[in-house]
Parts: C-alpha cells; structure tokens; sequence
C-alpha cells in the first residue's frame, strides 16, 4: 500500500457523535492529521434526512485538501458493500432503515468525492490497531473492544474474517451465550453495573429479585442507572481500595468474556488478543481475568499474547483510512 501524498478523509459515526479526520499513512506511519479532527454531536434518533446532513456537515469541515477517497466506520446492522442502512428496534438509526446512505452522502459531498468505502466500527478499531502495530508482526489477530457492549473482529493478514466455524457469528463476540445467556448479560457496561447493584444489596441483606440481573438486559442503561450504580471505572477503583464485592463481580464479567471466546480464538488460530475501549483503562484488572477466563477455554490460551491498544481514540479512524485505500468503492 502506496502513499499518494494526499490524506484519506474518514468518517466515524457513533450513537451520539460523529467523528471526521483526515489521515496520512502507511509512509511515514499512520497518524490522524494534526489539526484535521472535528468531532460533532449527532441525535440518533433524529429524522433520516436530519442526520444524513449532519454527517454531511462534519465531512465538508475538513475541506477538499484530501484525495477524496472516503472511508466510513459505523456500527451495523448495516449493508457495509451496498451502503444501505438495515437498522430496525436497535435503539438509534431507525429512521434510515433501508436508505442507501452512500447514495445520498454522495449527493451531499458533491464532486469532490471518488469513492466511499463503508466498513463496521469494531472491524475498523480492529484493523487500525492492526496498521498502528499493536498485533505485532501476528498474521492472525483478534482485537476486542470493551465499552458499552462487547465489539470485535478477527484479522487475518488485515483483513476481517466474518464467516466460517473459527470466527463467532458475523467475527461478532457479542452475539455469543455465557451460560446459556447472551455475554452481553454478564460482560457489558450495563450488566456489571447491575451485577454490582445486586451483589452490594445481597451483602447488605436486602431482598435481590432472582432476575436482578436480567431486568437490567431487558430494559436497558437506564435500569443500571436506577439502581445507583457507581460506572465501571469507579467499581475497579473500589476492587483496588480491597473492596472484595466490586472485585469479585469484575473478576466474573471478563473471566466470562475470555471463556465464551476463547474457543473461537483457538481455532482461529490467533496469534495475538488486542483489547481495547474505555474498560480497558482498567487493565490490571481487565487482563489477568480475560486471561483466567482463556485457560478455563483452553490451556494452550494461558500464553496467548494479550496486548492493550496502541491508540485507542485513533484506531477506528486509521482504520476506516487503510481500508479505503484497500477497497475503493465508486460513488456516482
């Protein structure tokens, strides 16, 4: 992969921003271009036309000093070679179920635009680590990232694998079971909030409805929040402070997550584990139970290489770049 001297400008839509960048690389090394990032807030559940001209608007700031050749990273479900939008009850999007946003960020960039690659926002956090060098020199890799649910992909020379025995459905770990449960219910931001909430209140002596912890799955961030929770971030800082609760439930969340994947990544092959997002700024926690959790899978796993990211705030806009400059995808 060639540098042609211009930057690759990117997009990064989550569910309440939208991040755009301009990004130079592989010469020289991958980096966002200083100067060039804008972050924007986007409502989720605005019209289709009302968020299509936001992302339009975060494009046209960085101006027209790039080659043009747009990549495109947000979460699915969504039609990443056609462009279409699938989203439907997922809690944001819904209004572009079915609109073929490449089609009409085209007619909204203008000219100026050559191609537009759309690709999922785990894959492209997945292969920016891969490109900044945090799998190493590991052909296979698997990236995991740990924020409000549990994203992931699985690389094979740079490349996702989503398909076939090795990889979880879709290479998404979180369409995996715990205990006959979706993970999610047990290693997510909402679940640990609530496992937290149940466990305290258990210790305390107060009645804990059997579902405690299902009530939160069913009903979302918001039931976490009603129960007074501290965030996850603040309950590693309780596991550090000897508080033996906060630790114990960390402890089970991210055992769980390396026992639910760690099969996939035996067969994978993976040379290489990246883990990532906000959760992982609890590393000396995070790690040794992820690891815990790879051995019960599979004892080869006890010495699989486990690296944090290398730059987590940049490693979906550098990835988003380095696949649109792999797979260009006329617009017209």
């Amino acid at each position: 992969m060639k540098n042609d001297g211009q930057s690759t400008p990117v997009l990064e839509i989550g569910g309440t921003h939208v991040t755009a960048a301009r990004v130079r690389g592989p010469e020289g090394g991958w980096k966002v271009e200083d100067g060039s990032l804008v972050r924007r807030g986007l409502d989720a559940h605005a019209s289709a036309e009302a968020l299509l001209d936001a992302l339009a608007k975060a494009a046209h700031e960085l101006g027209s000093s790039h080659s043009g050749r747009w990549g495109v990273a947000l979460p699915g479900p969504f039609d990443y070679h056609r462009g279409i939008a699938l989203y439907e009850h997922v809690g944001k999007f819904d209004q572009l179920r079915g609109v073929d946003v490449g089609t009409q960020l085209a007619r909204r960039l203008g000219h100026g635009l050559r191609s537009m690659t759309f690709l999922n926002d785990a894959d492209a956090f997945g292969i920016g680590e891969f490109a900044l060098g945090a799998a190493g020199n590991s052909r296979r890799a698997a990236c995991i990232t740990l924020g409000t649910g549990v994203g992931s992909c699985f690389l094979a020379d740079g490349v996702p694998v989503k398909t076939g025995p090795d990889v979880p459905p879709d290479g998404s770990s979180y369409l995996l079971a715990y205990q006959g449960r979706p993970l999610e219910d047990t290693v997510s931001r909402r679940a640990i909030r609530s496992a937290y909430a149940a466990a305290i209140a258990g210790a305390a002596g107060q009645h804990v409805p059997a579902d405690q912890h299902a009530a939160v799955g069913k009903h979302g961030p918001g039931a976490a929040r009603g129960t007074g929770a501290p965030d996850v971030h603040n309950i590693a800082e309780a596991a550090r402070s000897g508080d033996a609760v906060a630790a114990a439930v960390l402890k089970h969340a991210f055992a769980a997550l390396g026992e639910a994947v760690g099969p996939y990544l035996h067969r994978f092959g993976a040379e290489m584990l990246v883990i990532g997002g906000s959760m992982a700024g609890s590393w000396d926690i995070v790690q040794p139970a992820i690891r815990r959790g790879l051995e019960r899978a599979h004892p080869a796993l006890g010495t699989l290489p486990i690296n944090g990211a290398k730059r987590s705030e940049e490693a979906g806009l550098v990835g988003a770049a380095y696949w649109a400059r792999r797979v260009s995808v006329p617009r017209t």
